[in-house]
């Protein structure tokens, strides 16, 4: 570590998160490699490290012997102002080096309110924030993650975006930058080849211009660059990278444990989830290789929990006989086996035996809305005797917490729809005090989360209106109102900074210039209420002449073009707009394995869609 680095360590609250020398960190020659890589996550490192996308691409880009990938994260407030004073720009973890100089800086973008802590990093880094300022090959500046399917609000400051699975289109960017490097190629002549690896967006290689009520009109593509671009796509998992280690911090953070992913995709189409349509077509790892990967993780970290990562746990095919088999170790060994995303319209009795064997918890489920009509038009596809009965099993076996996901502000919602929530909770409480079987001497505890319902691309809701704040206000005190029990904890999300995630969704490159601006007025950590300034990001849309409600309280007709249309992640539009239809007359749709509903999803994988075995 660089002497300057080290000096101001004293002066914060945390300075191993700057520290670096973790176990399994990767530190290498960078005299004896070609591409260094500089792996960037917006947010604090204690977020950051329990990002598992982070933790294969690490590993990956280092399983290669011409590649250094490192780790870098926002710095804290306290950081941010000693290494301002001091003027030490950002650095890498393991090396202590200025991520100026290197080859590669990638960004991963999971939540729209990072996009601030995006530019202040390269801000930080000396790194013109402009894609049009760095005229130089690198170092490149890249995004992915889940906010890359629609990156017009940042395509201003990013040099290519990763869509899709970054396994499959990281090592390629890696090779065509070693060959332009090589040659001595301009950055334009990098752009324009990057341009035809799939699952690359070049955002510079499209003109945009707008019709005179504000809709966008074209997003014209220049120098042959493709009229849709392709998101990639990793077919076989059991064949995909995944790492046989990870880093292990020195401090805590958010998911402090070894994580398995065992699916990536999922059959619900549950009609507001954008992770449920990007994430086509599910693909599944074996059995077998579950076990393999969570027992090296084990070994090399010396993890006593393990997670299993999927968008719906109990939706794996063979989830009984892998339960079963990582039981089987993992009880041995003192190992605590965490199972997320559990479904209640698939918690058998079976699974109910297996978790009795793990340590116990409480239980999180998503009925996501208070009344079955509702529940319908989301096509959530649960009903309240599958909670109820759910609840029950839990109450049969001894737990007494439950923890209920919901949303408000959903399309076609009602306050009835909201006295439903409180309805349902009560429910809840209610069946554990009737339940001759629970817990006897305890009280139950039945948490309630509602977050604010927000339109994503890629979704059957791409076209809704978001609600408003004063309409969410309103919703959220008509809960607080209908709840007669302290048996009942309500939580919810504040809405200004709901309206800003709904406004950069489903925005337009013109929101590159009032990202700019409010980022200028001091924005940055808007995820974290202390630190958000709302009344900044309103001085940003005004000085640019932009109303945010033209982003979130229009319903947007069918024939519009939106921004992320020249983005293919395999769900057809007219899928969505089927979807959309079907909502409107409270009609559902069978999942996956029931019945295939035609969203075009299986194209991406030659044809085949591993739902459907």
């Amino acid at each position: 570590m660089k002497k300057n680095i080290e000096k101001i360590l004293q002066y914060v609250q945390k300075p191993a998160r700057y520290a670096g020398g973790e176990l399994n960190s990767v530190v290498k020659n960078a005299e004896k490699v070609d591409i260094r890589y500089a792996f960037c996550f917006p947010d604090l490192y204690e977020i950051g490290m329990s990002h598992l996308g982070m933790k294969i691409l690490y590993s990956l880009v280092n399983e290669r012997e011409d590649s250094w990938c490192e780790r870098v994260f926002a710095p804290d407030i306290d950081m941010e102002e000693q290494m301002r004073r001091h003027g030490v720009p950002l650095f890498a973890l393991e090396s202590g080096d200025y991520i100026k100089d290197f080859d590669m800086v990638g960004f991963s973008l999971m939540y729209e309110l990072c996009y601030t802590n995006m530019l202040n990093m390269l801000d930080l880094a000396q790194i013109p924030l402009k894609s049009a300022d760095r005229t130089k090959l690198t170092p490149l500046i890249c995004c992915g993650g889940p906010c890359a399917c629609n990156p017009e609000p940042v395509a201003d400051f990013v040099d290519i975006v990763f869509l899709g699975d970054g396994e499959e289109s990281t090592p390629a960017v890696i090779d065509l930058l070693k060959e332009c490097k090589k040659n001595g190629d301009t950055k334009r002549e990098f752009l324009l080849k990057a341009k035809d690896i799939k699952g690359v967006y070049v955002p510079s290689l499209y003109e945009d211009s707008y019709n005179d009520d504000g809709t966008l009109k074209e997003l014209k593509p220049l120098f042959g660059a493709p009229e849709k671009v392709k998101k990639s796509v990793v077919s076989d998992m059991n064949k995909c990278y995944y790492p046989k280690e990870f880093v292990v911090p020195f401090i805590g953070i958010v998911h402090d444990r070894a994580v398995e992913e065992i699916f990536r995709g999922c059959i619900r189409g549950c009609r507001f989830c954008q992770a449920g349509f990007t994430y086509r077509p599910i693909r599944e790892k074996s059995v077998e290789t579950i076990n393999e990967q969570s027992k090296a993780l084990i070994k090399s970290t010396g993890y006593d929990e393990l997670s299993l990562c999927s968008l719906s746990t109990s939706d794996h095919s063979r989830v009984n006989e892998m339960l079963s088999s990582l039981i089987d170790w993992t009880v041995k060994e003192k190992i605590n086996l965490s199972l997320p995303s559990l479904r209640v319209d698939n918690f058998s009795d079976e699974l109910v035996d297996k978790l009795n064997k793990v340590r116990r918890s409480g239980l999180t489920f998503a009925p996501e809305a208070g009344t079955q009509r509702l529940r319908d038009v989301i096509n959530k596809n649960v009903t309240e005797d599958e909670v109820l009965n759910t609840c029950n099993k839990a109450f049969d076996n001894g737990w007494t917490a439950v923890k209920l996901y919901f949303m408000m502000g959903l399309p076609t919602e009602t306050m009835e729809d909201i006295e439903g929530i409180a309805d349902l909770a009560m429910k809840v409480v209610h069946a554990f005090y009737n339940n001759p079987n629970r817990q006897k001497g305890a009280g139950v505890q039945v948490s309630v989360s509602c977050a604010s319902f927000i339109p994503k691309p890629f979704t059957p809701f791409q076209w809704e209106a978001q609600d408003s704040m004063e309409s969410l206000k309103e919703k959220q005190r008509r809960l607080l109102e209908a709840i007669p029990s302290k048996k009942v904890k309500v939580s919810y999300h504040e809405t200004p900074s709901s309206l800003l995630e709904g406004v950069l969704a489903r925005g337009d490159r013109r929101l590159c210039a009032v990202l700019l601006d409010a980022w200028k007025m001091g924005c940055k950590f808007d995820s974290w209420d202390d630190k958000f300034n709302f009344d900044a990001w309103m001085n940003a849309f005004e000085k640019n002449g932009i109303d945010p409600c033209f982003y979130t309280r229009r319903k947007r007709p069918f024939d519009e073009l939106l921004p992320w249309d020249h983005l293919d992640f395999g769900v057809s539009r007219k899928f969505l707009e089927r979807e959309n239809l079907k909502a409107y007359e409270n009609k559902t749709t069978p999942h996956c394995r029931i019945k295939c509903a035609g969203c075009g999803a299986n194209m991406l994988n030659g044809g085949h869609c591993d739902a459907r075995d």
